[in-house]
């Protein structure tokens, strides 16, 4: 081989293993992509939707989060509902955060499946501790939440969603 081309070679391999060591960086600490497996944030995300999350963020009411689901290997992806000294109550499908009725839009669909009468999510209160979040997933009656596991630590959180990508399908391009 001409010193030429082996220079080129080198110069090409040392500039995959840097674009390769910042792909790396970039996913280890700044967004990584993840795949929403199941109903519970339906119909904001449905099953296999991809969602880019990222892992540099500021909780907020609302965000919806990727944490590590306590007594399991999987991690969920949910609303945050409510931050550490919130008092939330959910009244008659009413949701009430420190005393001010907040509008979901996100569960609007889900509410016009049910019938007349019945409520999408059972009549609740808590107060949020110092160093938690509580959580519920957009689907209220097929969703494993903080009505069931309880409060997550913050410390849990893997990342905010920032971004979804669309199937093609979706989008209305033929694959």
């Amino acid at each position: 081989m001409k010193e030429g081309g082996k220079s080129e070679l080198i110069s090409w391999i040392q500039s995959l293993a840097i674009a390769f060591v910042i792909a790396i960086v970039i996913r280890q600490f700044l967004f990584t992509p993840v795949v929403v497996s199941g109903q519970s944030m339906q119909p904001t995300f449905e099953n296999d939707n991809k969602v880019v999350i990222s892992k540099i963020f500021k909780i907020e009411r609302f965000d919806m989060i990727v944490f590590h689901a306590p007594d399991s290997e999987d991690d969920f992806i949910k609303r945050v509902i409510g931050l550490p000294g919130d008092v939330v109550l959910m009244n008659n499908d009413k949701l009430y955060v420190n005393g001010v009725e907040y509008e979901e839009d996100y569960v609007q669909a889900n509410k016009a499946e049910i019938f007349e009468g019945q409520k999408l999510t059972q009549d609740f209160e808590v107060e949020v501790p110092e160093g938690s979040l509580f959580v519920l997933g957009d689907n209220r009656r097929n969703s494993t939440d903080s009505r069931i596991i309880g409060f997550i630590d913050e410390k849990s959180v893997v990342g905010s969603v920032k971004f979804r990508f669309y199937p093609f399908r979706e989008m209305g391009i033929p694959k």
